[in-house]
């Protein structure tokens, strides 16, 4: 197929703050006349497409460069007798205040959020509807996030099925589908290969001490318990959600990726940004803009890039 006549499509992939990536990767097409008129989005991936697809992809810049450790507690509202560790109505109410009563259908160009029903597994492609709902499905992080009741589904996180979601955007119609990875240096390429451990308990690390919670505010144990700043040095119950979750969800993509593979990929190299380290956005952004600009750098020398085409 001729490149002048190529529907561009992005799939954004997970991957918590790390996700803020696709921001500059989002960017940088742009700006080199690369426009994708596509988009399909899981999680984080989801929230940058949608800021892009409604034409606000600034908005979320501008509000991701403010994010520092003391706003995002802010964000940190507490659940206690439900089925997530946080309710999440304050970021919800800020996504709102962005994109207000936005509809899919609606914005200017085609977008999907990805998510998953409870209980069955079945992926689910949210293409119609309220934007901010389809947003909140979409990152609704087990544990973390309460599921969204949406058509009579209990809907969470769509990296569960579908990390980076290649088949749907081509299912909106997508000839050219680029995807974007996200790479941290801390996962090992042969981690699907077993390693041997004589099994020893550390002592220091197994002693007890999370059980007494004497002489401590109720704040501090708070924040230890969500950042994980313990003096054993063990993870927060987020964190351990969070790289759990990222580990299912790695050999979720390889999987997929093999056997549905984008036209090309961006792999965001994302070495020293942590799944909970909203805070280093900019860094995030700067990353991802390198990312895209070592890609439209290789397809000026093996090819023409393809120029986005009319939309809808």
């Amino acid at each position: 197929m001729p490149m002048a006549k190529a529907v561009v499509g992005l799939a954004l992939g997970g991957g918590a703050a790390r996700g803020l990536a696709h921001i500059g990767v989002i960017e940088a097409l742009v700006e080199a006349g690369l426009e994708p008129v596509i988009v399909a989005g899981t999680s984080i991936g989801a929230v940058a497409g949608a800021f892009y697809a409604a034409g606000q992809l600034e908005d979320l810049h501008r509000f991701a460069s403010t994010l520092t450790i003391r706003k995002l507690l802010r964000f940190l509202d507490v659940n206690l007798a439900g089925s997530s560790l946080m309710r999440g109505k304050r970021l919800e109410k800020t996504l709102i205040s962005h994109i207000g009563d936005a509809q899919i259908e609606a914005l200017p160009k085609k977008f999907v959020a990805i998510a998953t029903e409870l209980g069955t597994g079945q992926e689910v492609w949210l293409t119609k509807g309220s934007l901010a709902a389809a947003l909140r499905a979409s990152y609704a992080l087990p544990g973390i996030f309460k599921p969204v009741r949406i058509g009579g589904r209990w809907l969470m996180d769509g990296a569960l099925v579908n990390p980076v979601p290649v088949t749907a955007a081509r299912a909106l119609g997508a000839t050219f589908v680029l995807a974007v990875t996200l790479h941290s240096g801390h996962y090992v390429r042969n981690a699907l290969l077993p390693v041997e451990a004589e099994a020893a308990l550390d002592f220091k690390a197994d002693n007890g001490q999370d059980d007494q919670p004497a002489k401590k505010t109720r704040i501090g144990l708070f924040k230890r318990q969500m950042l994980g700043r313990r003096q054993d040095g063990a993870p927060g119950i987020p964190r351990v959600v969070l790289e759990a979750f990222n580990i299912t969800q790695n050999r979720i993509a390889r999987s997929r990726l093999a056997g549905d593979p984008p036209d090309a990929t961006i792999q965001v190299d994302l070495d020293g940004i942590g799944l909970f380290d909203f805070h280093k956005a900019e860094h995030a952004i700067a990353q991802g803009r390198n990312a895209a600009a070592r890609y439209l750098s290789s397809m000026r020398r093996d090819a023409p890039v393809p120029p986005a085409s009319a939309h809808r």
